[in-house]
């Protein structure tokens, strides 16, 4: 994915006024540098925690319901990119591309649908919480693990069908040792085609993340507001429910805001500023820090399946030695151990309600 030429700008062949992408080359050296060891840290950090979420996904967690399933979908898509991770630090290493045009092809397609099918499946999880919590009566609640299967598969279908057309034409560029495979190219060496694609691609970036972060940002509102207006159940319910949708926006943030800024820079100065080559080099380097925080998503994804579901979280602490058990999870069980036997009727009543809590946090 070199970025030497980053991103298409106007028909060179239109008008004689200078482009960007008649700048003479930057960022090969600089990509080489920082990409190789932000992407192993990616690689490392999220075959850890992933490998952990399949695990207990697969061997520990009892029962399934909607969200477990949305959350075990985004386990895939992360595990797809983290694939796909390799043949590119591989690439930055040997300084070219050796795996060939349909690897090529593959790897760029699994790298630009993790993003999308990421951001589509978190924007679900949290939907489906500002259903549980501010609609309990709705008849999504009621959802089935088929029918959560196909909201799925919906998501997968909507968000890697526009990257499709990336299969259909080769993205080598070179020969021999100084072979890459990138994505982005110049207008002098695109045809029509990629041309278009690479708009559409831009296009894509904008757009998946300003509607989901839109969705995301009304749905942490309404549900905050919702509770403390009303007071209902405890302090410890409201803070859990605010806790899954400030922990997907945090990492919707930090890890897909810069690659959305950037693309937007380099757009702008494509359109309005072809010959400012300065601002060009920055947006462009500054796009190559952003690539290695695009795929750190896969890494804190895990931190969203143990705030979106207490079932998952309770069979991590399950999981653990005794001495590394969840503190809240002794105290908890320390604390229904001595309700029980109490036997009181205010005991009975407090345990029903906590049925009632967990009920709609069980997600």
């Amino acid at each position: 994915m070199c970025l030497s030429n980053m991103l298409p700008g106007e028909n060179a062949s239109s008008t004689p006024t200078p482009t960007a992408g008649d700048c003479p080359p930057v960022g090969i050296q600089l990509e080489g540098v920082i990409l190789p060891p932000v992407l192993m840290v990616d690689i490392t950090l999220g075959l850890l925690g992933n490998l952990v979420a399949l695990w207990i996904f697969c061997f520990r967690l009892k029962a399934w319901n909607p969200n477990n399933l949305f959350l075990f979908n985004l386990v895939i898509a992360d595990f797809l990119v983290l694939l796909s991770l390799p043949l590119r630090i591989d690439a930055l290493l040997r300084g070219h591309w050796v795996f060939g045009d349909g690897l090529c092809r593959l790897n760029l397609f699994l790298m630009f649908s993790n993003r999308s099918a990421s951001i589509g499946l978190m924007t679900v999880v949290a939907v489906y919480r500002y259903f549980k919590v501010v609609h309990p009566h709705h008849r999504l609640n009621r959802m089935s693990l088929l029918q959560a299967a196909c909201v799925s598969l919906l998501v997968w279908l909507l968000v890697m069908s526009p990257r499709v057309p990336m299969l259909a034409y080769s993205h080598i560029k070179g020969s021999s040792n100084s072979t890459q495979c990138f994505f982005f190219t110049s207008y002098k060496e695109a045809s029509r085609a990629i041309v278009l694609l690479v708009g559409m691609h831009r296009i894509l970036t904008v757009l998946e993340f300003l509607i989901p972060m839109a969705m995301l940002l009304f749905c942490c509102i309404r549900i905050s507001s919702f509770l403390k207006e009303r007071q209902m159940g405890k302090a410890d319910k409201v803070r859990r429910a605010m806790q899954v949708c400030v922990a997907i926006v945090c990492v919707f943030l930090l890890c897909f805001l810069p690659t959305t800024v950037t693309t937007v820079g380099v757009w702008l100065i494509r359109s309005y500023r072809p010959w400012d080559c300065s601002a060009f080099y920055t947006f462009t380097q500054l796009t190559i820090v952003s690539l290695g925080l695009n795929f750190l998503n896969s890494a804190l994804d895990p931190i969203v399946y143990v705030f979106s579901s207490s079932m998952f979280r309770k069979a991590l602490c399950s999981s653990l030695p005794g001495a590394l058990r969840c503190g809240r999870g002794r105290a908890s069980d320390a604390e229904d151990n001595g309700q029980s036997s109490s036997g009181s009727q205010s005991t009975q009543q407090e345990l029903k309600s906590l049925r009632t809590d967990g009920s709609s946090d069980a997600m």
